[in-house]
């Protein structure tokens, strides 16, 4: 039994390994995911929840509890269209986000849902209506046509991660 759980084990995290091919053209909704400000008070559970992978390579990821008070968050955009770009590529673009809350938004983590993507953003406290950024960067060079990728947004929001998308088509 724990044979046939090991090979299941090894043969998902084969999968994930090869989630960026170039044939990928993973569809990725776009939900609008905005925190909601439901206490003020700082949160006793400071577990993080471990990232499942999936037969289908692609990752389950549990809420992250944090020992942050929560805020809420307005986004100057989840969605953002390169528009066609040259193979080869690398292209990068800033989503502005402004914490709306009365305590401070710290964003503790942003990942890429595949390794041709890359993520900056603003590390210190982002103070009640101040604003912070989050930059991702796209490398091209593996993707033809139309792709569509994503970063999860961990922070001290309510409804977290906060799923940023974008869309190229790649031509040659």
């Amino acid at each position: 039994m724990k044979k046939t759980l090991s090979i299941i084990a090894l043969s998902v995290i084969g999968f994930g390994l090869v989630s960026c091919k170039k044939e990928e053209n993973k569809e990725v909704q776009n939900p609008e995911v905005i925190g909601v400000d439901s206490t003020n008070a700082p949160s006793t559970d400071s577990t993080v929840a471990p990232v499942t992978p999936t037969v289908a390579g692609a990752e389950a990821v549990a809420p992250v509890k944090s020992n942050q008070p929560t805020t809420t968050i307005a986004l100057s955009e989840s969605n953002f269209d390169f528009g066609n770009i040259k193979k080869g590529a690398k292209v990068n673009h800033v989503y502005e986000v402004t914490n709306t809350g009365t305590n401070p938004l710290i964003i503790s983590e942003v990942k890429p849902g595949c390794g041709c993507t890359a993520p900056e953003f603003t590390k210190d406290p982002i103070m009640p209506g101040k604003k912070g950024k989050i930059t991702l960067s796209f490398d091209s060079s593996s993707f033809d046509g139309s792709v569509q990728k994503y970063a999860d947004v961990f922070a001290n929001v309510e409804n977290a991660p906060i799923k940023l998308t974008f869309n190229a088509n790649i031509q040659p």
